[in-house]
């Protein structure tokens, strides 16, 4: 599918460079001719929307085979620790974010995910902090977050200002906490499915 795609395109781009060589006879032909070739270019570009989204989902495709698919989402876990800033650019860098979830469902769910591909990991950044006004937390699209599933045994969050990043503790039973930013962690990216 993809092949025959490229040869049309190939195709197509061909027919209109050939068009511009030749001058038209008569004055009336040259509206059809334009149009025809507005049609073309129409059609390219079509195309190629279709290969580059054809692309995105091959590469989707791939992310749910390495990690798990779920709430409509793919998610996988870094084989290395970042800080929260390099976690947050690597997941942005291959198409995602860091994970933000939702509900009990998607926190367990992550958790659950994250024990069986790392079970030597203690905690895992996630999509959420307080980095831009103390205590308003807010998700790495900058929206609000709803959902909080903090270790109230531990009295989180307990921070201030010195840790305003969020990361899932295992040890917590998926219960999160928050962390200075610029501590090492694995993490979690999450890929929307279309």
């Amino acid at each position: 599918m993809r092949q025959f795609l490229l040869l049309l395109l190939v195709f197509c781009f061909s027919f209109i460079q050939d068009g511009y060589g030749h001058p038209s006879r008569t004055k009336k032909a040259v509206p059809a001719r334009q149009r025809e070739e507005d049609d073309m270019k129409t059609q390219i570009d079509k195309l190629w929307q279709e290969v580059n989204s054809l692309k995105e989902m091959q590469a989707l495709q791939t992310v749910c085979l390495r990690g798990i698919k779920a709430h409509r989402k793919c998610y996988l876990v870094s084989d290395q620790a970042k800080h929260y800033h390099e976690a947050n650019e690597d997941c942005i860098s291959q198409g995602g974010t860091l994970a933000i979830p939702r509900d009990v469902n998607e926190n367990e769910e992550l958790r659950d995910y994250a024990k069986r591909s790392s079970p030597a990991a203690r905690d895992f950044w996630i999509g959420i902090t307080d980095i831009v006004r103390e205590g308003q937390y807010v998700d790495v699209n900058s929206l609000p977050v709803s959902f909080f599933y903090w270790d109230r045994a531990k009295k989180e969050p307990t921070g201030g200002k010195r840790e305003s990043c969020v990361a899932l503790s295992l040890s917590a039973q998926g219960k999160w906490h928050d962390e200075v930013c610029r501590s090492q962690k694995k993490y979690i990216c999450e890929y929307l499915i279309p």
